[in-house]
């Protein structure tokens, strides 16, 4: 293939994707967010992998900064995935307080 069909399949792709992941409920992101760490855990396999095949200092080079770059990606997917399942406990703990101070209350009235 050619540079630009390539790029046009890459901004292609950016629309795309855009799009799909605009539409996602805030429900339903965190399970995603779930199964693109899972993703990012492929290519950063595939990435070592490539490290270890390589015989070209350059490729090698290419392939450590993959493996760079897929262990960033990796952690802060999980990272941002942890923070989302706090705010989620976070709720049900405000709720639960907000239910504990809520009987004194009404007892205090006749």
């Amino acid at each position: 293939m050619d540079g630009i069909s390539l790029l046009t399949i890459t901004v292609l792709s950016v629309f795309v994707g855009f799009e799909v992941v605009s539409k996602v409920s805030s429900t339903l992101h965190t399970p995603l967010m779930s199964g693109a760490n899972a993703i990012h855990g492929i290519i950063l396999v595939g990435a070592i992998i490539v490290a270890g095949q390589a015989g070209d200092p350059w490729v090698l080079a290419v392939a450590l900064l993959a493996v760079v770059l897929a262990t960033a990606n990796l952690v802060g997917g999980f990272v941002v995935t942890d923070r989302m399942l706090e705010m989620f406990r976070g709720r049900q703990r405000t709720a639960s307080k907000a239910d504990a101070v809520e009987p004194s209350v009404k007892e205090r009235r006749p």
